[in-house]
Formats: C-alpha cells, sequence, structure tokens
C-alpha cells in the first residue's frame, strides 16, 4: 500500500525543475541587454515589408472550416479504443460506437444543409 510519503520525491522534483525555470528567467532577464529601440519593435515577417492594415478580419468561412476540422477530427479518436477493445466491449460497445457515429452522422447533415461546406457562398 502506497502512502503520501512515497510522493515526496515527485514533489521534490517539481519544487527543483520550478526553481530552475524561475532561476533562468530572472537571470537571463537581468543579465541580458535591453535596448529596445523602433526597429527592434516593429512587426517582422518573414522579412517582407508589411503592407495595408493587418487587422482586417478573415472571412468567417476560414473559422467555420477549422470548428468543423476539430469536431470531426476529435471523433477519430474516440475510436481507438473501441477498435483496440472491441471483443472485450462485446454489443454494448457496439451499440455505443454505433449511437456515437449516428449523432456525429446527423450533425454532419446538419452542416451540410446549413451550407457550410459550400465555398462559393
Amino acid at each position: 500500500m502506497e502512502t503520501a510519503s512515497s510522493y515526496i520525491p515527485i514533489l521534490i522534483l517539481f519544487i527543483v525543475a520550478f526553481a530552475f525555470v524561475a532561476g533562468i528567467i530572472t537571470v537571463t532577464h537581468f543579465l541580458g541587454p535591453s535596448r529596445k529601440t523602433d526597429e527592434k519593435l516593429e512587426n517582422f515577417e518573414s522579412g517582407i515589408k508589411k503592407e495595408g492594415n493587418a487587422r482586417q478580419p478573415f472571412a468567417i468561412k476560414y473559422f467555420l472550416v477549422a470548428i468543423l476540422f476539430v469536431l470531426f477530427d476529435v471523433e477519430v479518436v474516440f475510436f481507438y479504443p473501441y477498435a483496440a477493445n472491441f471483443r472485450a466491449l462485446g454489443w454494448g460497445g457496439f451499440i455505443a460506437v454505433a449511437t456515437f457515429v449516428a449523432s456525429f452522422f446527423i450533425m454532419y447533415l446538419y452542416v451540410r444543409k446549413k451550407g457550410a461546406f459550400d465555398w462559393e457562398k
């Protein structure tokens, strides 16, 4: 049986790691150069001179596709545990995964009906 005292080495490791990181950041802050000029504070983008306003808004399609990608990509992550244990899970596991897939298929049909995949709009 493990006790709380068996976790003391891990606690010491976290304290040492935190102290090391804090110490390095503090030392480099005080010893490093700090000459701030207008040229150094100017935005740098791959050596290309800036043109126009960087604050112009993106099209909503960009964000919509990103959110849909995350939504449907994360779905695939949940298939791996089922695939690794499908015999042990039996019919109960199959019904759970089928329900999961059906709910995502319904979401896919809804998104398609709303026109989220139409780039011309």
